[in-house]
């Protein structure tokens, strides 16, 4: 076994460490004289300890959930949305329950990570999470009862909503009240609960790619770039079109303009599972 390694070259043993080795064949590389041999052998150990220290922050990233399982419940949801700051499109709240046993590499906070990146998550936890829900909050009813109620009462709603109904739930930052269920409302939870930072890439994608889909019905605002912020170019956009219908009544600058509410039935109907979206043709 010794003899057939230091045969190998540099491509059989770069392939030998892309899997398993044992630790007899680590063994005889690192008495593997050839600087490349070395070279294979550095890189690879830096990825042990790169998965390690990956391990150990997403374990910490538990420590709320770990806490709630210590205290006897068995499912625990993590709460996020995306577009409360938004000058257009719909709140996305998302609710995800992972299982005890999880691990989701480079889960995190989803403002820090790329898109691609976020795309990847999404798929991940769409596949390891016990269940999902989503969350739609159309424009009218951001602006019939505010952004801060429209995003408290959608929270309760996706709450309700689980098919497995948890015993407990972190939220990012919100006060939420469900009947029989333990709530904690966490400051900057997205970054300190590998549950929260789930429901942050749930509605973080899902957002945005509703937002992608409107700017082909209005691509002179530029929601596939600013995502309904309020950048120079959407802006000026509004100056010199003015509001479509995926404006919101209640923000400034089109507050102003005082326009007529958007009717309730031009909701967003949204199934996460299959990405259907329905959507009003340009007026």
């Amino acid at each position: 076994m010794l003899r057939g390694i230091q045969k190998m070259n540099i491509t059989e043993i770069k392939e030998l460490l892309a899997g398993a080795p044992t630790a007899e064949q680590l063994a005889t590389l690192a008495a593997d004289e050839r600087k490349g041999v070395q070279k294979l052998l550095a890189a690879y150990n830096k990825r042990l300890e790169k998965a390690a220290a990956e391990k150990e922050r997403f374990t910490a990233m538990l420590k709320l959930e770990r806490e709630l399982y210590d205290e006897g419940c068995e499912l625990i949801a993590g709460v996020d949305e995306a577009g409360r700051g938004p000058l257009a499109g719909p709140l996305v709240i998302a609710a995800v329950i992972l299982p005890k046993d999880v691990f989701i590499s480079g889960l995190n906070d989803s403002k820090q990570l790329s898109a691609a990146k976020r795309d990847m998550l999404y798929n991940e936890v769409m596949a390891k999470a016990l269940d999902i829900e989503v969350n739609i909050v159309s424009v009218s009813n951001i602006d019939e009862l505010n952004i801060y109620y429209a995003t408290q009462q959608g929270m309760a709603q996706v709450l309700e909503n689980l098919h497995c109904r948890p015993q407990a739930a972190l939220i990012d930052a919100m006060p939420v009240k469900v009947p029989g269920m333990k709530i904690e409302s966490v400051v900057h939870g997205d970054a300190l609960s590998a549950s929260i930072a789930a429901a942050s890439i749930i509605a973080k994608v899902t957002r945005d790619r509703i937002m992608e889909r409107l700017d082909l019905v209005y691509p002179a605002y530029g929601f596939a770039h600013n995502k309904g912020y309020g950048s120079g170019a959407h802006m000026q956009a509004v100056s010199e079109l003015g509001a479509t219908r995926w404006h919101r009544r209640s923000f400034e600058p089109v507050k102003s303009m005082q326009l007529p509410l958007v009717a309730a039935e031009e909701n967003i109907l949204y199934a996460p599972q299959t990405d259907n979206y329905e959507y009003p043709v340009e007026e």
